[in-house]
């Protein structure tokens, strides 16, 4: 991996050694203690999610999934300690922490009858209510969906001001939208770690839903330990740190021969040895059914509106994650190494459009990627918590397109003499050497004020080669980025109402390529000219939360932001993306404003409501277009793009046999260029909405649940979800009459669980699209109708 020296990186890197120090030095920091046990039921069971509070103070934890929690670095005192869960009775405790103790306190909550002990995906967890008060965050308890075949990606769907589109079924391309943000322009984390390097085997919407504990949704303005270079939202997946041992096993087959398979373990000694292994695997036809207009290839003749299946569209993929290491050590308290092992197939159907039809060109890919996790508590000094991470992918990326024929949607093709392909002959495969290192540092100074710093170094540099054109120099021209992103900040916190947090980012990226020249002027005569282009900027911004009442929270949040463009859009990804190496960092002024209120009503009926008021302005935003001759995307930037909008949700549950819920998004996104290129003449879409993006879409859902129906420990669970977008245009509104709208889509879908043996197998009969609906996301391209899944799961914990 090359190493590219960065004086921010490195000031970074000292300030971290400057906080060790100056803590060594301090003789007035005092010893502090710890806390620690076991949240359970009366009969023994853990309590996952429960929550600890210091009443009086912010100081506060949530328990694993084994119900066991940790309170690190408090200060010695008395103290009154409030234990509570949803669906059981909150406990108070008084204890009483001397200076270097660590004090065992286990705690037995006994079950509330009067309150539901099940709610569905949306709404904060009680982790990221006392860690992450002052973001706009949402969480999915994806623990609650691992019966399901939904992947990550279609779980995300499901959330207010979330945009998940897709170029078709199974492994396709997908396209993220957050609150009007799009694409890389909302950063992807798993456990804290950047995915901007897991490359085509490992992306959200082949990862299925088991493989989280739950994720976390930030609206806007992104914590300091995130890092990246996120302009306006972030998803993190946290996976299962249980040290508990488990087994969960899953398969599923559906239409289109759809299958699916997914094994998570975890083995934990009581020296402290962890193992943990999470692999899964996907495979469909997608032979789903579209409706084209088709010509004839030898008649020329024209069938318009033609239902036919795609036949070229097989995908799969197969995926390994391991890890070993030690936990809870006084060195550690944890340090894994892992590796991740991948690879896919993915067949090419059709171009950004349906008048591109392929019916040999296909791709593979794959992931080879060692990976390091350290992470350790009071390091050297109390109150200095550490975390490092670093992984560097050797998989490879691999184009195939050699047959030279050209076909049309009912499978005819029409071969060609000689060498040639569909698109563009290649066999050229690659590797794009992706690294990142990622380090935070957390100090906290008594019970108020804490500083944390973050670093995150990526590494790019494609490399490849085409059997079919050895000797071909293109291959060897460069194609490097790298990328440095700093952050500093500083939280504090009063009391338990009221909390702020100040941060700093420096962002660096440097980018070397070559472009070709002719220098004779001669016909065929192709030379190359190495540049490099280097950006370097600082962004700010706050977050800040108050509660006005014990159940009433508001919210605010400003960022000035950056986002670098990525390496795929630059160089592009040589199937339906063509790269854009002109392209210039974006950046976006964020502002958020929310709120979130709940309440019970004669202790049966629950009920919350939240909303958060958005606005964006963004400089040299980039999004996508077709390019010239319509058959690629090209990612490109808008001078000024402005978004005000607003999401909002309410949730309703009665007792623990009903929940329901609502959530809509509106957001209108313009394009505030006025004069382009130089131009004295307004330009004739200023101020028109941005096309292929949805601006009005929302979910419906809701579940019954029926528990000990049958036999002892089952639970017979009946959920729907509605999905609704508007119609929006597919190219600018003020361009010709025929707007080609994307037409409103409603999707209805329901599912069906049996638990038995309180969880230990499961059957799942699912049903999407029941109404078969035509669905687009991406420049009118056709998702799948109507379709049935049924998942057989098994899940032993001890």
């Amino acid at each position: 991996m090359t190493f590219v020296y960065s004086r921010t990186g490195a000031l970074a890197w000292a300030f971290l050694l400057m906080l060790v120090c100056a803590g060594s030095g301090f003789a007035q920091v005092p010893l502090t203690a710890r806390l620690e046990g076991h949240i359970h039921t009366t009969d023994q069971q853990p309590l996952p999610g429960a929550t600890l509070l210091l009443n009086a103070t912010r100081w506060g934890t949530a328990a694993d999934l084994d119900g066991f929690y940790q309170l690190h670095s408090v200060p010695p005192g008395r103290y009154e300690v409030v234990v509570s869960s949803m669906g059981y009775v909150t406990r108070t405790e008084e204890v009483t922490l001397q200076a270097g103790q660590t004090l065992s306190l286990d705690v037995a909550l006994q079950e509330a009858s009067t309150e539901l002990d099940a709610v569905t995906v949306f709404g904060k967890s009680a982790l990221q209510e006392t860690k992450e008060l002052a973001y706009e965050v949402q969480t999915i308890n994806a623990r609650q969906l691992h019966n399901t075949t939904l992947d990550l990606g279609h779980a995300l769907d499901r959330v207010s001001g979330v945009r998940v589109r897709e170029s078709g079924g199974v492994g396709s391309r997908m396209n993220f939208s957050l609150n009007g943000f799009t694409g890389r322009q909302v950063k992807f984390f798993i456990d804290g770690v950047p995915m901007d390097n897991f490359g085509s085997s490992f992306q959200l919407n082949n990862i299925p839903v088991n493989l989280a504990e739950r994720i976390e949704i930030y609206k806007g303005v992104v914590p300091i330990w995130l890092g990246s270079d996120a302009l306006g939202g972030a998803i993190n997946i946290v996976t299962n740190q249980s040290l508990r041992k488990y087994l969960d096993v899953s398969y599923s087959y559906g239409s289109f021969n759809t299958h699916r398979a997914v094994v998570n373990a975890a083995y934990t000694t009581k020296s402290g040895f962890t193992a943990q292994l999470n692999a899964f695997q996907n495979y469909s036809d997608n032979n789903y059914w579209v409706h084209v207009d088709v010509a004839d290839l030898n008649t020329g003749r024209y069938y318009p509106n033609q239902r036919v299946r795609r036949f070229h569209d097989t995908y799969h993929n197969e995926t390994l994650i391991a890890n070993v290491g030690v936990v809870n050590k006084p060195y550690a308290d944890r340090l894994l190494l892992g590796v991740t092992l991948g690879k896919n197939y993915s067949e090419i159907q059709t171009g950004a459009r349906l008048v591109s039809v392929f019916g040999d060109w296909y791709r593979r890919g794959t992931i080879l990627m060692p990976t390091l996790k350290y992470q350790k508590r009071d390091l050297l000094v109390p109150g200095l918590d550490v975390t490092v991470n670093a992984n560097y992918n050797l998989g490879t990326e691999q184009n195939i397109d050699t047959v030279y024929r050209r076909y049309n949607w009912f499978g005819d093709y029409k071969q060609y003499r000689g060498e040639g392909s569909e698109r563009s002959r290649s066999l050229y495969k690659y590797r794009n050497h992706n690294g990142i290192v990622t380090g935070n540092a957390n100090y906290r100074l008594g019970q108020h004020h804490a500083l944390a710093l973050n670093h995150v170094f990526t590494t790019f540099n494609r490399q490849g080669s085409d059997a079919l054109y050895p000797e071909n120099v293109q291959y060897d021209q460069p194609r490097l980025s790298f990328k440095h992103v700093t952050g500093l900040g500083y939280k504090y916190d009063y009391h338990d109402r009221w909390s702020t947090s100040l941060f700093v980012k420096h962002y660096l990226q440097r980018n070397r390529y070559s472009q070709s020249y002719n220098p004779s002027g001669s016909w065929g005569d192709v030379a190359y000219l190495t540049q490099e282009s280097v950006f370097s900027s600082v962004g700010y911004g706050m977050a800040s939360t108050y509660f006005i009442a014990p159940r009433l929270q508001v919210k605010a949040s400003y960022e000035k932001s950056f986002r670098l463009p990525e390496s795929e859009e630059l160089y592009g990804d040589l199937v339906n993306l063509q790269g854009n190496i002109d392209l210039k960092p974006e950046t976006s002024h964020n502002f958020n404003v929310g709120a979130t209120y709940e309440t019970s009503l004669r202790q049966v009926h629950q009920v919350s409501v939240s909303g958060n008021l958005l606005y964006r302005d963004a400089r040299d935003f980039i999004r996508a277009r077709l390019n010239h001759n319509q058959t690629m995307q090209v990612m490109d930037n808008l001078m000024d793009v402005t978004n005000a909008g607003v999401d909002g949700e309410v949730r309703y549950s009665y007792r623990k046999l009903l929940t329901a819920g609502l959530n809509l998004t509106y957001q209108n996104l313009r394009n505030n260029t006025r004069y382009e290129g130089g131009q004295t003449i307004e330009s004739v879409v200023y101020r028109d909405r941005i096309p292929n993006m949805p601006y009005l879409f929302g979910n419906a859902d809701g579940s019954l649940f029926l528990s000990d129906l049958w036999w002892e420990g089952s639970r017979l669970t009946v959920g729907y979800n509605l999905l609704y977008v508007h119609a929006f245009y597919l190219y600018w509104p003020s361009l010709g009459s025929d707007k080609l709208d994307i037409p409103r889509q409603l999707s209805h879908d329901a599912n069906l669980t049996l638990a038995l043996a309180d969880g230990t197998y499961n059957i799942t009969l699912e049903g999407r699209n029941l109404t078969d609906a035509r669905l687009y996301d991406n420049f009118s391209l056709q998702k799948p109708g109507r379709n049935f899944t049924v998942k057989l799961r098994y899940f032993l914990s001890k």
